[in-house]
């Protein structure tokens, strides 16, 4: 079992930042990678990003130069650091335990609640 808990999200302006983070428990070592996912109403579940135990990192098109994405392997802790936020980054935002291969994450079952980010214009 996989526990992951989400927090960080709140309501900022467009092109101010948020940082998320992500607490893992359990049986995480079963795992190379996390990753963060968002999903807006109406739309399709999109990795956001992930990171591999090893620092290796994968980034959706919509997001690269304005989310990082990294890890404290000590904590537990995945964090998701957000700037120029736009309108269209409105979505619930949660973490999954997954596994990197180069360029391919392959999610788990285990995800947290999420956080929601509302990005006002």
């Amino acid at each position: 079992q996989v526990q992951l808990v989400e927090s960080g999200g709140g309501l900022v302006q467009a092109g101010g930042s948020l940082r998320l983070s992500c607490a893992a428990s359990g049986s995480i070592f079963a795992f190379n990678a996390m990753g963060w996912y968002r999903q807006a109403p109406g739309k399709q579940r999109e990795l956001v990003a992930a990171v591999a135990s090893g620092g290796n990192t994968k980034y959706a098109d919509s997001v690269k130069g304005r989310f990082t994405i990294s890890r404290d392997n000590a904590k537990n802790t995945v964090y998701l650091q957000m700037n120029s936020l736009k309108p269209e980054d409105t979505a619930l935002y949660y973490c999954n335990a997954g596994v990197l291969a180069t360029t391919v994450y392959v999610p788990s079952a285990y995800c947290g609640q999420g956080t929601q980010v509302t990005v006002s214009s």
